[in-house]
């Protein structure tokens, strides 16, 4: 989830339809070892794979979901036209989804000069990702941040105050706005995610040993 602190700024506009993602949040969910190919480069579909992948992921036969093209060769040379990141509604698993064209075998001897390997993971280099205890689940507790871990992605505290508080504001994978209390306290003090986490937790149908990854907002 992207972070501010309640007052420091609006949030960066929207962007497109089909960049409705945030970038860094996308790559930073998926993993350093990501790279999406850059549109209008070469890329080899594999149907026979594709489908593998459809009937694994759904626990289904193969045929009851893709119809069976015998004249199909077992791999396409298709040039990439479209790519949009997208977040599952229900598990917040990222995904991307590419529109390629098949190239015909005359479109395939045209002279084609390779482009950049694939867009570089724009992963934010202020984030954090913790792996849930069931303390961080439970609906009477809080968020327990590793002190490194606020310090350096959290917008600082007022330690004038006592106990050191301040509302933030987060946004999900699907632009959804989540509020939390952050305080600093205990013995020994830890900082703590608090009112709203509890909410945030029900609603995510959160459990011991899932993982929560918060980043910076990029300012406008």
């Amino acid at each position: 989830m992207k972070l501010s602190a309640s007052g420091l700024g609006q949030q960066a506009a929207h962007e497109g339809e089909n960049k409705c993602l945030n970038s860094e949040l996308w790559h930073a969910c998926a993993g350093p070892l990501v790279c999406l190919p850059t549109v209008g480069s070469r890329v080899v579909y594999f149907p026979q794979g594709h489908s593998e992948q459809v009937a694994a992921t759904t626990n289904k036969e193969v045929d009851a979901h893709i119809p069976n093209y015998p004249n199909l060769p077992p791999q396409l040379i298709c040039q990439l036209h479209n790519v949009t990141m997208h977040a599952d509604v229900e598990t917040d698993e990222v995904y991307a989804q590419m529109t390629l064209q098949p190239l015909t075998p005359e479109e395939q001897k045209d002279t084609f000069l390779p482009m950049e390997l694939g867009i570089p993971s724009k992963q934010p280099t202020n984030y954090f990702c913790k792996t849930l205890t069931a303390s961080d689940t439970s609906t009477h507790g809080g968020f327990s941040v590793p002190r490194r871990a606020a310090e350096k992605v959290f917008p600082p505290l007022d330690f004038s105050q006592q106990p050191p508080a301040q509302e933030l504001i987060a946004r999900d994978l699907h632009d959804i706005e989540w509020k939390f209390r952050h305080i600093f306290r205990g013995q020994p003090k830890r900082h703590l995610l608090t009112t709203g986490w509890s909410v945030f937790v029900s609603a995510k149908r959160l459990v011991a040993g899932d993982s929560v990854l918060f980043t910076c907002q990029s300012l406008s």
